[in-house]
């Protein structure tokens, strides 16, 4: 009997390696003997040397196999076959590269995707083993900001979902074939190119409102995000250090004693130090000026007419 394959995908540039080499190291110390495991690295602008520090983490576990791969030759195939719907603009696609990765990818039939700044505290096999049924994707939900009301009033007047189910996508288990059958990329690409919704988080945005209603929401122990309100996930199996909270910038940063875990074992230490000790007093006063920007952008969007909700609702009477 043939072993269960789990895929997993990343997307990387050279300023995030590092951290992709955390979150990768701690996912490989989780493997299961039992499965194989198939890591895609899809990278853009990255060092050779930096990618080879990459593909050596598997060094040592023979059921574990590290694919990288450059975003435009992975890229390309879907510009080629949808160019006429595509902005003739590399960062289209690049920015909303999870949502590809269906039509990226066409030899699986799910997936799960992880973005770089991240630990796995627990076997990702277990996460790809669950059923989604009828579902487009499992994912969490965004616990670092559904306690704001500013932004709780965007997920239910913009995007259209409601508050507490408007989920992160930076952890998802997606259903490739279902998405490839009822041509997601090409419904994607349709309402981009013929909205192009005002948006704080693109991708993320588009996923909700798209996928609302065909979403499994997964216990948030497979995305636990440190929360200004400082609200433990017990047991995590993922950690996510979403938005600023960064334990490579911030000291006491909530889980920050998983990712110094394997940081401090790890082949990019220096890199990660020299980050830490290079980020000033000026950086977190960015920081804090991206924050209000968001806030202000929020408010902004919230008094257009052309919103995910009431377009959606629109294209629904068609």
């Amino acid at each position: 009997m043939s072993k269960l394959t789990v895929p997993v995908f990343f997307s990387v540039d050279e300023k995030y390696a590092p951290y992709l080499g955390i979150a990768m190291a701690s996912l490989i110390e989780h493997t299961n003997k039992e499965y194989n495991y198939e890591i895609h690295v899809v990278h853009n602008n990255t060092k050779k040397r930096t990618m080879q520090k990459i593909k050596n983490l598997s060094k040592g576990h023979d059921n574990v196999k590290i694919i990288l791969t450059e975003m435009k030759d992975k890229l390309r195939g879907i510009s080629d076959r949808k160019e006429t719907r595509l902005k003739g603009d590399y960062f289209t696609p690049t920015i909303y590269y999870r949502i590809f990765l269906p039509e990226m990818f066409p030899d699986y039939d799910k997936g799960i995707y992880l973005d770089s700044d991240i630990v796995v505290l627990g076997d990702v096999a277990e996460l790809f083993k669950t059923d989604l049924g009828d579902n487009l994707i499992g994912a969490c939900s965004d616990i670092s900001a559904n306690n704001n009301q500013l932004f709780c009033d965007y997920f239910e007047r913009v995007v259209g979902v409601k508050s507490k189910k408007y989920i992160n996508s930076g952890v998802l288990l997606m259903n490739f074939k279902k998405m490839r059958d009822e041509e997601f990329v090409e419904r994607f690409l349709y309402l981009l190119n013929t909205y192009d919704f005002d948006t704080v988080a693109p991708d993320q945005d588009y996923l909700n409102s798209m996928c609302d209603g065909r979403i499994m929401h997964l216990d948030q122990i497979w995305n636990a995000m440190p929360t200004p309100t400082q609200k433990f996930v017990r047991n995590p199996m993922i950690v996510h250090y979403n938005m600023f909270f960064k334990p490579w910038h911030y000291d006491g940063t909530m889980y920050e004693e998983h990712f110094w875990k394997y940081a401090n074992e790890s082949v990019f230490l220096k890199d990660i130090q020299r980050e830490k000790k290079s980020f000033t007093r000026w950086d977190k006063k960015g920081d804090e000026k991206r924050l209000q920007w968001m806030a202000d952008r929020v408010t902004e969007i919230l008094g257009n007419e052309m919103t995910f909700r009431t377009v959606l609702r629109k294209e629904e009477k068609r």
